[in-house]
């Protein structure tokens, strides 16, 4: 009997594989995310990590928590873009 391991690298080109297929078949259309991950949120923004957990900390931007992982609501962080928009 032969084993093969699979890594966590297998499982992720799998993932993106799927992806992949998954917007070929919808017509290459792609939906925005309606929770974003603190990741997601320092890209979009681009701040720190310190910057975002200064927005949290203070309640500009909220957030849940699950797990040990902050989740952010995709139209709180838009609105707090527009919020500090300037003229």
């Amino acid at each position: 009997m032969t084993f093969e391991v699979i890594t966590k690298q297998d499982l992720d080109n799998l993932k993106s594989e799927i992806i992949k297929e998954v917007s070929t078949l919808l017509g290459g259309r792609r939906e925005e995310k309606k929770w974003l991950k603190s990741a997601d949120v320092k890209e979009m923004l681009n701040i720190s990590a310190g910057t975002l957990q200064n927005l949290r900390v203070n309640g500009t931007l909220p957030y849940t928590k699950l797990g040990g992982t902050m989740f952010y609501e995709y139209d709180d962080v838009l609105g707090l873009l527009t919020q500090n928009k300037s003229a």
